[in-house]
């Protein structure tokens, strides 16, 4: 157990471990545009971060289209994923050294992922990183995907640690609300593009990639934490 304040380390994992975003792009575009959803790369963005069965609900609400359930067409884009995981997914720049980080400082890693367990295993086995993590925790079992904190608290529970004593990674801005909610401390490694958008305002740091991490960056962290009124009650 780490003396410094944290415990465990939370990640997310799509376009933060893996650089899934543009296939979870594809994969929206291919399958809702098929369903007369006049969706583009652009316009995935404002679902980024929820879980996929929201974003079915959420195109179906504004372009309904006859046939199959939100259900089944969510089942049709994580398949996808998951075969251009297996085809063309990588590992965005930096994993290792963020993983390598915790480890030092003798902390518990977690994952808090919007995607489906399926996805999150295949992910995880593909690049080799399933035994990186002790505990995997998906917005699946949450009444509510991120920004909700749900998921982020039910990685903490499983963990069996406060969830002010966890240090989150997110590359989403509603990954961020969503750690923030739960009290986390959070580093946000968000996209160029994305950058300016209001939520990454609340993460503790916010970075270009995680390469970036070191061990300046995580007394920093600890520094924010000692800070945080919520995270010393």
């Amino acid at each position: 157990m780490s003396d410094d304040g944290f415990v465990a380390s939370v990640f997310d994992m799509d376009g933060l471990l893996v650089d899934s975003e543009p296939l979870w792009q594809v994969a929206e575009v291919e399958i809702l545009g098929s369903l007369g959803v006049p969706i583009d790369p652009h316009a995935c963005r404002q679902t980024k971060g929820m879980f996929v069965n929201e974003v079915t609900v959420y195109w179906h609400e504004r372009f309904p289209w006859s046939g199959p359930s939100t259900e089944d067409v969510a089942i049709r884009v994580v398949d996808r994923v998951c075969e251009l995981v297996v085809e063309r997914g990588v590992l965005q720049p930096g994993v290792h050294d963020a993983i390598g980080l915790c480890r030092r400082h003798g902390l518990t890693l977690g994952i808090a992922s919007s995607s489906q367990y399926r996805l999150i295993d295949l992910v995880l086995g593909h690049f080799g990183l399933a035994k990186e993590f002790s505990v995997v925790h998906s917005a699946e079992e949450e009444p509510y995907g991120k920004p909700h904190p749900g998921v982020y608290l039910g990685a903490a529970a499983k963990l069996g640690v406060d969830p002010t004593r966890c240090l989150a990674w997110e590359d989403a801005g509603a990954g961020v609300l969503a750690a923030k909610a739960a009290r986390m401390v959070c580093v946000a490694v968000p996209e160029p593009a994305e950058r300016s958008r209001p939520a990454f305002a609340i993460a503790d740091a916010v970075l270009g990639s995680l390469v970036e991490v070191d061990d300046a960056l995580y007394e920093r962290l600890v520094s924010a934490r000692s800070l945080d009124p919520a995270a010393n009650n």
